[in-house]
């Protein structure tokens, strides 16, 4: 039995602790806040990010974070990704040596327009890091409903033995030498599913949002390629695959987010009220700043940028995106 921690208490973390124990390890949580810890414990689920939702028995939560990744065969992280940083960094002087760290959050560092394998390497240091993302809803997860995944990770032994650990009849990673194609899907795909909302909210239609998730698709690829991600990665789980389900499925947070801007409702009221966070917000501005470094033209992101932080009037960025002058569709992905 291999003892894995799981750095977050939301919907997703509390889903890979029922991943898990249901693969037969020992599942600790590292969780802020203090009823979601007690709750956990009492075996009485995670009523604020995870309501309604049985979880797998035997999951322990703590709020100290050494107790938690004390002698751990691996960590998850899976905090919010403007929030990694400052967590590794708070994590790192209780690690063992060699310990991996699988990062679970999808999102470019405001500021510094970081990958998270690269927030994490300047943050722990010298351990083996892997990539675990795809189309995945956390409830289905947690009710142990057929899901596939791409685990990313240079060192392929690593990489097979976290798959080992945490791979099951309905939980089945697929393994990639490819961590920066695996999460820069995981990125592109958050701004681009609140743009697929806004499509839904406006109610544009079907054909409107097809051709937003596939002209969507291209500028994944632009950037992956530039950050010297594999054009393969991209069009697996990890991109194709988890687009393909963000921007087709209400239960996404970064989509339902955009179905109220495109219904016409504002964005600081629709944060107000949300616990769970919407990933997109804060990566659509660093990914348009780093998009715009490398020289890559990614309009449709750089749109949903324009919406949520330059308050820019959402029909008149539409009418924009509409204006665009015609051209070629062909391999090179213009």
């Amino acid at each position: 039995m291999a003892r894995i921690t799981v750095i977050g208490g939301g919907a997703w973390g509390t889903a890979l602790a029922c991943v898990v124990r249901r693969s037969g390890h020992e599942a600790i949580m590292w969780i802020r806040e203090s009823e979601v810890v007690e709750s956990i414990n009492a075996g009485l689920g995670n009523p604020i990010f995870l309501p309604d939702t049985e979880l797998e028995p035997d999951i322990v939560a703590t709020s100290d974070l050494a107790a938690a990744s004390a002698n751990s065969d691996a960590i998850l992280l899976v905090v919010p990704s403007q929030f990694l940083r400052r967590v590794v960094e708070d994590l790192r002087t209780g690690l063992q040596p060699g310990t991996p760290l699988v990062i679970c959050s999808k999102g470019v560092e405001q500021g510094t327009c970081s990958l998270m394998t690269e927030v994490v390497t300047e943050s722990a240091g010298s351990h083996p890091i892997a990539v675990l993302s795809g189309p995945t809803f956390a409830r289905e997860v947690a009710a142990g409903l057929p899901t596939a995944v791409t685990l990313a990770c240079e060192n392929e032994s690593v990489g097979q033995r976290l798959i080992d650990i945490i791979g099951g009849e309905r939980f089945r990673p697929y393994y990639s030498d490819d961590p920066i194609g695996a999460e820069i899907g995981g990125a592109v795909k958050n701004v681009l599913a609140i743009a697929c909302g806004i499509v839904t909210g406006k109610k544009f239609g079907d054909n409107a949002r097809a051709a937003l998730i596939t002209r969507g698709l291209a500028e994944m690829v632009r950037l992956g390629l530039a950050k010297g991600a594999k054009f393969e990665t991209m069009m697996g789980l990890s991109g194709l695959g988890d687009l393909t389900l963000t921007c087709n499925g209400a239960q996404s947070r970064n989509m339902s987010l955009g179905m109220a801007l495109g219904e016409g409702r504002q964005l600081s009221d629709i944060l107000a009220e949300r616990r769970s966070v919407a990933e997109g917000v804060d990566t659509s501005g660093s990914m348009s700043t780093l998009a715009e470094s490398l020289g890559v033209e990614m309009p449709i992101c750089d749109a949903i940028n324009r919406i949520l932080h330059q308050n820019e009037n959402v029909d008149d960025v539409i009418r924009t995106l509409l204006r665009r002058p015609f051209r070629a569709e062909n391999p090179k992905l213009n």
